[in-house]
């Protein structure tokens, strides 16, 4: 890239317009966090009023989408060198790293300021430290030193519904740790599987992924075993008070097939994938989005049931 190119988007064009502020959100992130939060808030055995759930799932999200600007702000000389990533506000020159950091403070100062006011403060300080964990723990100092930085750096994106139980209960429990763990151990293999048809990309920004570091055939493995840790505590939520036979079946289901495309991808080679144009891997990476998303659905789905039930209808 040009050192004219460098220069704009470290000082903007002035043309940004209200679809790059949004994109600095990371919507599509925002959104899982948005409905996981929401799940971990309708599972908890505490109602909470309609217009104070509306507000604390507000909240929450636009915490969230503070964490994605302070990401994009402090990635954004790697984020010019991946082709994926390229196209960015920042790197694009759309909007300026001082902008992106002045927006993404100001979201995120107001994020926990008005969940505490409006709910409760453990819910407050669980979304600080969400925030602090992305951008300070992971974005900062994981993500560029380690090959764990997908292991461990995934707590970030796993405290949600921890979060939105924490807005109901007041509190943490097991079943809000359970969501967690799910959405803890379900980040590594996402994330590995996609960095094995995009590792040109984590080469050429120094990124120390495991695909790089430690090379495919090491991913590989990794990706099958997270896949069974993985399962184990997928299947064992629905023995808990959050889920029940309507979650185990989607559970068995769901976890049988993510299995297989795990095997399929730890017997495969570079020659092979790249025959077929990692067709294995892309197949685990697209489940793994339904993945997610189906075991909190199921978890929702119980919550409302035993609504239902206990409303003696």
């Amino acid at each position: 890239m040009s050192d004219a190119s460098i220069q704009s988007s470290e000082t903007g064009t002035g043309d940004a317009g209200f679809g790059d502020f949004f994109a600095l959100l990371k919507p599509r992130v925002m959104s899982l966090v948005v409905f996981t939060a929401f799940v971990g808030l309708m599972a908890a055995p505490v109602s909470v009023h309609p217009f104070v759930g509306f507000a604390a799932i507000l909240f929450i999200a636009i915490g969230g989408g503070a964490s994605g600007a302070l990401n994009m702000w402090w990635d954004a000389d790697i984020d010019r060198i991946m082709k994926r990533t390229s196209k960015r506000p920042i790197p694009a020159g759309r909007i300026s790293e001082s902008e992106a950091f002045a927006f993404g403070i100001t979201l995120a100062v107001m994020a926990v300021v008005m969940l505490g006011l409006a709910t409760n403060f453990v819910a407050a300080g669980l979304l600080a430290f969400t925030i602090f964990f992305y951008v300070v723990i992971y974005s900062m100092w994981l993500k560029r030193w380690t090959p764990q930085n997908i292991v461990i750096g995934g707590a970030a994106g796993a405290f949600p519904p921890m979060i939105g139980w924490a807005v109901a209960t007041g509190g943490i429990a097991p079943e809000s740790v359970l969501m967690f763990l799910l959405i803890f151990m379900w980040t590594p293999p996402h994330f590995w599987a996609l960095a094995l048809f995009v590792k040109t990309d984590y080469h050429k920004a120094g990124v120390p992924m495991l695909t790089v570091t430690s090379g495919t055939r090491s991913t590989r493995r990794h990706i099958l075993v997270y896949t069974i840790l993985l399962m184990a505590i997928a299947l064992g939520v629905a023995f808990t008070s959050i889920g029940g036979p309507l979650y185990l079946a989607v559970a068995i289901v769901l976890n049988l097939m993510f299995l297989k495309y795990a095997v399929d991808i730890w017997r495969r080679d570079d020659a092979v994938a790249e025959a077929d144009g990692y067709l294995s891997e892309r197949k685990f990476f697209k489940l793994s989005l339904y993945y997610l998303f189906a075991h909190f659905t199921a978890i929702w789905a119980q919550a409302a049931l035993a609504s239902y039930n206990l409303a003696g209808w």
